[in-house]
């Protein structure tokens, strides 16, 4: 723990080595389980028609996997709150359902439906990649509690309770206005279903108080699945305070960390921040327009020009290393996993860390930094993996 500690601080110090793979990280890439429990392939399904089984421009892919050791690879089920409002959430969730279970149908030696950490022996084989279900936004249940268990048989494993907006469960760490300070009465309901279910509680996205109140209510271990540490952004309230992420380890849960530049850099998080409450206040302006009678701003053409005078800044693999690092000190090594967001930031990734071909690099990086490998496999994937057989443990039915 020593050498750690020092390592720790040196590293924090000084934004430590440029993480390249070795033979020793590669080796533990593929020996490892490594559990990713944020990608966002499921849009890019729906969005076109990909192959995701020979090499492709995505983040994601078959060959690509093979390369990093990945596993297990939680596919994202993302809807917006624009189609929460419009009320076809459900149907975008259902559409991206149905393109992971056709890509796992064309490449059963490839890919294979998880829905279970007790099926991984089972289903594991050499080259063969997993792909559990987790929903990323509660929209698609509208407030039809029963909804829960249709999503349930249908494979999904986590709901992220909001996304970028307050929704009908949970005020959203984004939001400059709090819904429902905290979690909607409703939402307290959907904890308790989604317990009785076995569906992980994830709250990533949300505001500190619901995401609080949502560790407090749930009787098993919650996640947060694609967060960063608060500690590096001060001010960023999508990413984990330090009071959250204890207590989500007090739990017994795990903070996913993420590899996007907006959760990693400071820059890009006050940036990210910006835009969204920008952006809510050009709808509101908009809505009142519109209702006025008058011309409505280009949303379309607004967000561009904001990208345009906001650049991404450059980032190095190292600033998800130093999270990591933290993370653990902060928690244990028991609580820590990682969720990329791949496929779901735009391609806003620091170096050596853009695609599922690169967790050597990331391994790379924590050996550099003093982690042990134990420490490290924790990490990858095992911490997951506990928490989840915790949550089906604590289901009812």
């Amino acid at each position: 723990m020593h050498r750690f500690t020092l390592a720790l601080a040196c590293c924090l110090a000084t934004g430590g080595a440029h993480a390249q793979a070795t033979d020793a990280s590669r080796k533990l890439a593929q020996e490892a389980v490594i559990v990713d429990t944020h990608i966002d392939a499921p849009g890019e399904l729906r969005d076109a028609w990909r192959d995701l089984v020979v090499d492709t421009d995505r983040e994601f892919d078959w060959p690509k996997s093979q390369v990093g050791g990945l596993d297990i690879a939680f596919m994202s089920i993302y809807t917006s709150p624009k189609q929460d409002a419009d009320n076809t959430a459900y149907h975008a969730a259902n559409q991206q359902i149905d393109a992971v279970l056709a890509l796992a149908a064309r490449a059963p030696d490839k890919f294979a439906l998880l829905t279970s950490p007790r099926d991984v022996a089972r289903l594991a084989r050499p080259g063969r990649v997993l792909l559990p279900l987790g929903m990323e936004n509660g929209a698609p249940i509208g407030d039809d509690l029963a909804k829960l268990s249709f999503f349930f048989n249908r494979g999904i494993r986590y709901i992220t309770l909001a996304h970028s907006a307050a929704n009908r469960i949970s005020d959203s760490s984004y939001g400059a206005e709090r819904k429902w300070n905290g979690l909607s009465p409703f939402g307290r309901e959907v904890v308790a279903e989604m317990n009785r279910l076995g569906i992980m509680v994830d709250v990533s996205h949300l505001s500190d108080i619901a995401a609080l109140e949502a560790v407090k209510l749930s009787r098993v271990p919650v996640v947060a699945t694609h967060s960063g540490m608060r500690h590096f952004t001060p001010g960023f309230e999508r990413n984990a305070s330090d009071a959250v992420a204890k207590a989500i380890a007090a739990k017994g849960g795990v903070v996913q960390i993420t590899f996007g530049t907006g959760f990693v850099n400071p820059k890009a998080a006050a940036d990210m921040q910006a835009k969204f409450r920008e952006r809510a206040a050009l709808q509101t302006r908009n809505a009142e327009a519109k209702a006025a009678g008058r011309d409505v701003e280009d949303e379309a053409a607004w967000s561009a020009a904001w990208d345009n005078s906001h650049p991404t800044p450059p980032t190095e693999i190292q600033a998800v290393v130093d999270q990591i690092v933290y993370a653990v000190k902060l928690l244990g090594a028991d609580h820590v996993g990682i969720g990329s967001d791949f496929d779901g930031v735009g391609g806003a990734l620091p170096n050596d860390l853009r695609t599922v071909a690169d967790y050597p690099n990331l391994i790379a990086g924590l050996q550099q930094a003093g982690m042990s490998d134990g420490d490290i496999r924790k990490v990858l994937g095992t911490n997951l993996l506990r928490v989840w057989t915790a949550v089906e443990d604590g289901a009812e039915h």
